[in-house]
């Protein structure tokens, strides 16, 4: 059965972005070292936006993953940098209700229920799927998730978005692997505990 992933940037406070909910790429928080980008072409080359996948030279299918899914801040993240299709190498699925019902994207509109969406895909056949975030989706999605892999950056920050943002919800992860980059991003995976 395909996996659902949770791969996403974190200071040490559980922060996936600052109060205002923009892209965090590149903030002072989540720095955007050659170290990671390297780690991301090598071990996560679909995580990269079209645009940085192009510019890399990398194309072709997904090593780990053939589908994303999103919240809804976090696709306005790709379309205020102009993509109404940041993952056009994915099966791409956004979860928002005030999108419900837009067939001129090029994406899926995912206007239900997440967790009932995410379990039929999880039934096909297929590589795992991503989740990209946000914090509410992923409090949401929280019992479909199988594995976290954590970008951990050295930054407190605070106040933002939590990576899971909602009420108390209590689920047990261990720790399986941990890759240490030398510019300070501790990359952390984590299998959910059944």
């Amino acid at each position: 059965m395909r996996r659902l992933v949770y791969l996403v940037a974190v200071t040490l406070d559980g922060f996936i972005a600052g109060p205002d909910g923009g892209d965090p790429s590149g903030a002072d928080f989540f720095p955007v070292t050659p170290d990671l980008v390297e780690h991301l072409v090598t071990s996560w080359p679909e995580t990269l936006p079209g645009p940085a996948r192009d510019a890399s030279g990398l194309s072709g299918p997904g090593a780990r993953f053939d589908t994303v899914v999103e919240g809804r801040a976090s696709y306005d993240v790709g379309l205020a940098a102009g993509l109404t299709d940041a993952y056009p190498h994915l099966r791409h699925l956004v979860v928002s209700r005030s999108l419900a019902g837009r067939d001129d994207l090029p994406v899926e509109v995912v206007g239900g229920d997440p967790v009932e969406r995410v379990r039929e895909l999880k039934a096909e056949e297929g590589s795992d799927i991503w989740l990209v975030g946000g914090g509410t989706l992923a409090h949401a999605l929280l019992p479909e998730i199988d594995r976290l892999v954590l970008k951990v950056n050295p930054s407190v920050i605070g106040d933002g978005v939590r990576l899971f943002a909602g009420p108390f919800t209590h689920a047990r992860f261990e720790h399986v692997d941990q890759v240490d980059l030398p510019g300070g991003v501790r990359v952390v995976t984590l299998d959910r505990v059944r």
